[in-house]
């Protein structure tokens, strides 16, 4: 099927990337994904845009990196377009124990309900149901 010959030339593409040295030693396929949706508190937006990137660089950012391993993420700014959630800060991991230690390094840092209020977490499977199933994953497009 096509998912399975998509993930197969993926699994190749990347082990040849791995062996070149053209690919980041973090790589992996992520087995969950969680889209964490927050709001920011009156103290974040007090803090400067310096004093905002120093607070996520020495008190959020090292307590995740001795937490865990095998995650990455992406953060989207979308309090342009919502009032009840300000950040979407999607995080992928490699496996649910990479997932539940970045949860449990985020909740002992200021970014969990002192800089953000963490309004909810949204865990899911990329295309789970194709894998559950063994189809093509009809729902992921690029155009």
């Amino acid at each position: 099927m096509w998912a399975r010959s998509y993930r197969s030339d993926r699994c190749a593409r990347d082990a040849r990337r791995r062996e070149t040295g053209t690919m980041p030693e973090d790589s992996f396929e992520a087995e969950v994904t969680a889209f964490i949706l927050v709001k920011t508190t009156r103290e974040w937006l007090d803090l400067t845009v310096e004093q905002r990137v120093e607070a996520l660089t020495t008190e959020v950012m090292p307590a995740i990196r001795r937490r865990t391993s095998g995650v990455r993420s992406r953060f989207f700014d979308t309090e342009f377009y919502s009032a009840r959630v300000t950040d979407v800060w999607v995080w992928e991991a490699r496996d649910h124990q990479a997932y539940q230690l970045l949860i449990d390094a985020l909740r002992e840092t200021p970014f969990w309900d002192r800089y953000f209020e963490v309004v909810e977490i949204l865990v899911g499977v990329e295309n789970g149901y194709a894998r559950n199933y063994g189809v093509e994953a009809v729902t992921t497009i690029q155009t």
